[in-house]
């Protein structure tokens, strides 16, 4: 595709982060005949244990380049009997788990599960651990990233999807420090089998006052992960393997429907993180470098779709890059923020405003009923978008 373009050469892209992002973006991006390189601070690839929803918008893409059995395999479908409950088991509402179509485009899955099938599909030599991003600089010509193990490699795009707190973030726009939302989350995963009564292909909700529940299943439905988010004043660390205290967890949630005080029985450990997010940025891009993920974009798991925004991003990305040369590559980046931003910044102010239902933070339940009844237009509205779409009609304009 990159025939005759760079001197014969294809275009050379430098992804910073080996997360779910990353890997997407390298996949998308390898399949539109670029050269990628996947670097990863950390000495493996690997995700911890906990869960994640992969949902329509982000599993049409997935699906199109050609992972779907792949997460069939190890994704854990999720549809009717998915309910949005008060605190005591009263059902408020059902959860939309499809899109306009009818399609029931909706996984749990382990976050192993999904980078594994992600790597695997990369060509075995394009992936580097033990890279910890320190530098960055570029000319008009190409781009440099340093690395703390000595090593600096070029490249004609750079790609910054190493988090939240991401080092190149400062080369692209003035320092922006996270926000923490005032929660930590508690999670882990039990084993499906421990509990029988327990609705099998479903996600579940409980809103209570300043703290929310749910479970939904991973890993072809064998686990069941579930999440607590409980109201912490003291700013904590966004870890993701912090060791949770179980029965701080458990009496959280003393009191609420008899099902989370069952499954919470059944806790032997689990982990905790904060949530942070950040104000939308005034800009993803400078030159050759360019922001995806939470690196760009971090927002609240309220509404589920940080993955998949991510993904969304990396998707729009390789195809707005295919068949450009490396003098393209500036326009390209801003062509890719202009089409990106406005969508993740509005998914990231809903999901601050969903995480507000959740808590019950309404003078009256009523009303949060309500719009949680309500929410379905919102969740189709993200289901039935479709980025490759959008980002061909951008390429061709």
């Amino acid at each position: 595709m990159t025939s005759g373009l760079n001197g014969g050469r294809p275009l050379r892209a430098a992804v910073i982060g080996g997360g779910i992002g990353g890997l997407a973006a390298a996949n998308a991006l390898h399949q539109q005949g670029l050269k990628v390189d996947v670097y990863e601070q950390a000495a493996t690839l690997g995700e911890v244990g906990a869960g994640i929803f992969v949902y329509p918008n982000s599993l049409r893409q997935l699906e199109a380049m050609g992972f779907k059995d792949a997460l069939a395999k190890v994704g854990a479908k999720v549809g009717p009997g998915s309910h949005y409950r008060r605190s005591d088991g009263t059902i408020v509402g059902s959860i939309v788990t499809q899109d306009s179509s009818g399609w029931n485009g909706m996984y749990g899955m382990h976050r192993a599960d999904i980078l594994n099938a992600l790597a695997a599909a990369l060509p075995p030599d394009s992936i580097h651990v033990d890279h910890r991003c320190i530098g960055f600089s570029q000319t008009n010509d190409c781009a440099t990233v340093n690395f703390g193990n000595g090593r600096a490699v070029e490249a004609d795009v750079v790609i910054a999807a190493d988090g939240i707190r991401s080092a190149l973030q400062p080369f692209v726009v003035e320092p922006s420090p996270p926000e923490y939302s005032g929660f930590r989350a508690y999670r882990g995963l039990i084993d499906r089998k421990s509990l029988d009564a327990w609705p099998d292909q479903t996600h579940q909700v409980w809103m209570g006052e300043g703290k929310h529940f749910m479970v939904f299943p991973v890993r072809s439905g064998t686990l069941l992960n579930y999440v607590g988010f409980v109201p912490l004043d003291i700013e904590t660390v966004e870890s993701w393997s912090a060791i949770g205290d179980r029965d701080q967890l458990a009496a959280s949630f003393a009191g609420w429907d008899p099902n989370i005080e069952k499954l919470l029985a059944k806790v032997e450990t689990c982990f905790w993180w904060g949530l942070f997010d950040r104000k939308p940025l005034r800009t993803w891009c400078n030159g050759r470098l360019t922001l995806l993920g939470d690196a760009a974009h971090p927002m609240l798991p309220h509404l589920g779709q940080g993955g998949n925004q991510a993904i969304e991003d990396g998707v729009a990305l390789a195809i707005l890059l295919a068949g450009r040369s490396a003098s393209d590559v500036p326009a390209t980046l801003r062509a890719y923020e202009d089409l990106r931003r406005p969508r993740a910044s509005m998914v990231q102010s809903e999901s601050r405003r969903n995480g507000m239902r959740y808590d019950s933070l309404y003078p009256s339940l009523e009303k949060r009923d309500e719009e949680i009844r309500n929410i379905a237009a919102l969740r189709l509205s993200l289901y039935d978008y479709d980025v490759a779409k959008a980002a061909h009609e951008v390429a061709q304009a």
